[in-house]
């Protein structure tokens, strides 16, 4: 029996990396879930999902163009229904924004202050 693109089968974890794990089926066909397909969301490290021996349940997503077993785990999730947002930064009090101001305008007046102005309008070398 092969795996067709499509196919929910369960499997047995056989090694785990830090780019996914690699499931094994009884047939002994040999596929990579990736760390994209492990979860909806952000997956830090692998091992915190899945362990070596641990029988998990894929989809099977298809074959890459050596023949390889594509698998997710996370296509068999319910998506969440929101995704978390990062949280909104909030405003600055204005004493920081005051003195924020001043600095940026010290800052300017110092790069600037150094050029040399009203030089006559010539420039280069001597005549």
């Amino acid at each position: 029996m092969q795996l067709e693109s499509g196919a929910v089968a369960t499997g047995r974890v056989t090694r785990v990396t830090d780019f996914g794990a690699f499931i094994q089926f009884e047939n002994g066909e040999t596929g990579l879930v990736h760390i994209s397909q492990i979860a909806h969301s952000f997956v830090r490290s692998v091992s915190e999902h899945l362990q070596e021996g641990e029988n998990v349940e894929v989809k099977v997503l298809g074959r890459d163009e050596r023949g390889r077993l594509d698998l997710s785990i996370k296509e068999l999730q319910d998506e969440p229904e929101e995704i978390p947002r990062p949280r909104a930064i909030g405003r600055q009090s204005p004493q920081f924004e005051n003195k924020l101001r001043s600095f940026m305008r010290d800052a300017k007046e110092r790069t600037t202050g150094g050029e040399r102005r009203g030089s006559g309008g010539k420039k280069g070398g001597r005549r």
